[in-house]
């Protein structure tokens, strides 16, 4: 019996060499039964590949583009600005657009067009957005809070959940905050 002495006290038995063998079997099985089941998981996550993932002609994973709209009628151009940005980035880019506060009152069946400046209008840009598979989400706390439900919401407007926020691509994500 080896005895360490110190802040804790740890004793290491002799073992006899059968519950050794034992032991080292026991270990070397959990290890090749944890490896068995991350190489199935592996396959099993790529098999089951989030809609909307996309990748390049060369077959690398493209990289993800989250941009966040708070703004509402009231400042057009930090409206029409970042969707202008996430219609140039879902060429090759893939792209989230998520709206809360004041923004989720832009994306209802009862919203009225904005213009601004040199941008194409508001349901323009949202349109061509839904067209490239782009996914525009409202977050369901700022709509209660408007007043409206997810039936208001125009259509291919999604509600927002945690794991769109994550799944949307499987590249590095860059987030624009408008």
């Amino acid at each position: 019996m080896i005895h360490f002495t110190g802040y804790h006290q740890i004793q290491l038995l002799n073992l006899k060499p059968e519950k050794m063998k034992k032991m080292v079997f026991v270990m070397v099985s959990l290890v090749f039964v944890l490896a068995s089941c991350a190489e199935k998981s592996m396959e099993s996550a790529a098999s089951n590949e989030p809609k909307g993932i996309s990748q390049s002609t060369e077959g690398t994973v493209r990289d993800g583009m989250f941009i966040h709209i708070s703004q509402g009628y009231d400042d057009p151009h930090r409206v029409l600005m970042p969707l202008k940005m996430a219609n140039m980035m879902a060429a090759d880019k893939d792209v989230l657009v998520y709206l809360d506060i004041h923004a989720v009152n832009l994306v209802l069946k009862t919203s009225e067009d904005m213009v601004f400046a040199d941008f194409d209008p508001l349901k323009k840009q949202l349109q061509d957005l839904l067209d490239k598979n782009v996914g525009i989400y409202a977050c369901p706390t700022c709509l209660k809070i408007a007043g409206y439900s997810p039936d208001d919401l125009l259509e291919g407007i999604q509600i927002a959940n945690k794991e769109s926020f994550f799944d949307f691509t499987k590249g590095r994500i860059i987030t624009l905050d408008y």
